[in-house]
């Protein structure tokens, strides 16, 4: 039966690591009414398959055609073998031509959303490829010069103003343009995406404490109260700035729609501790919905039948809930 919908896009990631165990795990029964084309190379997804004791035999994805309910195959080549667990420069590029494809899919209406199979940051750089992150690499392949990361779990959001930098360049990056441009975006999100009409959003500040006072330092001052002060005068229902130790607490986590972060560890462990396979990653300010698992290539579990494939589902069914039915 083919659908009337356009198919959500599925990479499946690093060719040496568990997205290729998690693409085989895919259970079309489980699609009912929903087309999902995988995006990779049917020689290792097969030997994958097999090396895990699974069926896999997807019909080839036809560009153009009413795609059928369930998993089809956009089958790429990679330039060399791939061992489980082992890195391959050679097949780098493969990697980036399977998202490649995705943006260029979504991008025309050929597909209406993107769920991404997880790859290896540090390698694809070592390659020598533009690759800092999912999150930068859409931005800037699709023209959208502010991406945000946003985890949503089954009880909170939680976005981020940076994202994959290091430590030390963060007070540098956390400026009030950055931070007035997150606060527009995840707004925005939460009231088209989301169906929330006037969401509540809370604000961690930077320094322990929220600086307490000044007593460590000034940004929380000088930078992140006047941005919000703005967004309140505008009528945006935003809170803080938070102190990051007590904000995700049982009994305030779930106070606003969402929270805003504003570096990548401030809160991300609390997020992988609570609901690591249950949280997704969605990138924001797109023009297409992405969505992600909240995991790494774990290139050690490759091939041995131990890789599971909930937060995948998870970030596929929260493409097939959110995307645009067109």
């Amino acid at each position: 039966m083919g659908s009337l919908r356009s198919p959500i896009a599925l990479t499946t990631g690093e060719p040496a690591g568990i997205g290729p165990d998690l693409a085989v795990q895919m259970d079309s029964a489980t699609l009912a009414g929903t087309a999902v084309v995988l995006i990779g190379n049917r020689k290792l997804l097969e030997e994958r398959a097999h090396r895990l004791g699974r069926s896999f035999a997807p019909p080839p994805y036809v560009p153009g055609s009413a795609p059928a309910d369930g998993l089809s195959l956009l089958d790429l080549p990679l330039a060399a073998v791939v061992r489980p667990g082992h890195l391959e420069p050679a097949n780098a590029p493969y990697v980036l031509e399977t998202i490649d494809r995705g943006i260029a899919g979504c991008l025309s209406g050929e597909f209406r959303a993107l769920v991404t199979g997880p790859v290896h940051k540090a390698h694809l750089k070592n390659a020598g490829l533009p690759f800092e992150g999912h999150t930068e690499y859409l931005g800037r392949k699709t023209g959208s010069p502010e991406p945000v990361m946003m985890f949503v779990t089954p009880s909170l959001r939680v976005a981020l103003v940076t994202t994959h930098v290091a430590l030390r360049d963060v007070p540098r990056l956390v400026d009030a343009g950055r931070l007035d441009s997150t606060l527009v975006t995840v707004a925005r999100a939460l009231r088209e995406r989301y169906g929330i009409p006037d969401p509540e959003i809370g604000v961690l500040g930077l320094n322990p404490h929220a600086g307490e006072g000044g007593l460590f330092g000034d940004e929380e001052e000088r930078i992140i109260r006047p941005v919000l002060e703005a967004h309140r005068l505008q009528g945006l229902k935003v809170s803080g700035p938070w102190p990051a130790d007590t904000a995700l607490t049982p009994h305030t986590a779930a106070n606003p729609d969402a929270w805003i972060s504003l570096y990548h560890d401030q809160t991300l462990p609390v997020i992988k501790y609570a609901f690591f396979e249950t949280a997704v990653n969605v990138t924001l300010g797109l023009p297409f919905l992405r969505t992600s698992v909240d995991h790494g290539t774990a290139l050690e579990l490759a091939g041995s039948g131990k890789a599971q494939v909930h937060s995948l589902r998870c970030a596929l069914d929260h493409a097939i809930r959110h995307a645009p039915l067109h």
